[in-house]
């Protein structure tokens, strides 16, 4: 069976060598070679996950984020010293899916790693939801008539259970059971920042129906 592709961001090289060690087991793990390039780079390997580091030569991740987020869908995962929440917030609303502080547990990034990858593989094998005029599409694409827009894969996995409950209330506990499948490794602001990062998004195409349920969670009508 072929084995998943990983593609690291990163400048440190002994931690590099420490990721495809460990991740090498169980993944194909490449790791950044021109710095100037990694987006080229992204879209050449086609990696199935990214893990992204903020501090970086040239350009930081947020610069190399944000331009993977222009045509690719792929989870990507920030792994910085930069700890601070700021920075957490900042990572999430460029576009990436969930972050890591160093120095990090191999145990937690590797659970972090197998839910994205299970999540994505999950939703591949769904089907197109609707409601109304708009469709979401299994690679993430949110349109209405005429118009789209690109959705993160994180922001794919909570449309999708929204839609698929259309009228009913999904609470913040189910979907972050949905998204992180264990709870030791929940993050309520990274919730936040999703759903936040989401409605504007669908918002683009004229789609304003998801709404907050005080205390409770979410519903699409």
């Amino acid at each position: 069976m072929k084995k998943e592709k990983i593609y690291i961001v990163e400048d440190d090289e002994m931690i590099i060598q420490l990721l495809k060690q460990h991740l090498g087991k169980s993944y194909q793990v490449e790791s950044v070679q021109n710095f100037r390039a990694v987006s080229q780079e992204v879209a050449e390997l086609k990696p199935d996950l990214v893990l992204m580091d903020i501090s970086l030569p040239y350009y930081n991740g947020f610069y190399w984020t944000t331009e993977i987020r222009k045509t690719m869908t792929m989870p990507i995962i920030f792994i910085s010293s930069s700890d601070d929440e700021m920075n957490a917030v900042m990572a999430m609303n460029m576009g990436g899916d969930d972050f890591v502080s160093k120095p990090f547990s191999l145990g937690i990034l590797d659970a972090k790693i197998g839910a994205f990858l299970r999540r994505v593989n999950q939703f591949s094998k769904s089907t197109d939801l609707s409601i109304d005029q708009f469709q979401l599409s299994l690679d993430g694409r949110f349109s209405n008539e005429s118009e789209q827009v690109q959705l993160s894969p994180t922001e794919t996995k909570i449309l999708s259970a929204l839609l698929e409950r259309q009228g009913q209330i999904v609470s913040k506990d189910e979907l972050l059971e949905k998204l992180w499948e264990n709870e030791e490794f929940i993050d309520q602001n990274t919730l936040n920042v999703n759903m936040t990062r989401l409605r504007k998004k669908v918002s683009e195409v004229g789609f304003e129906r998801i709404h907050t349920v005080r205390g409770v969670g979410y519903l699409v009508k």
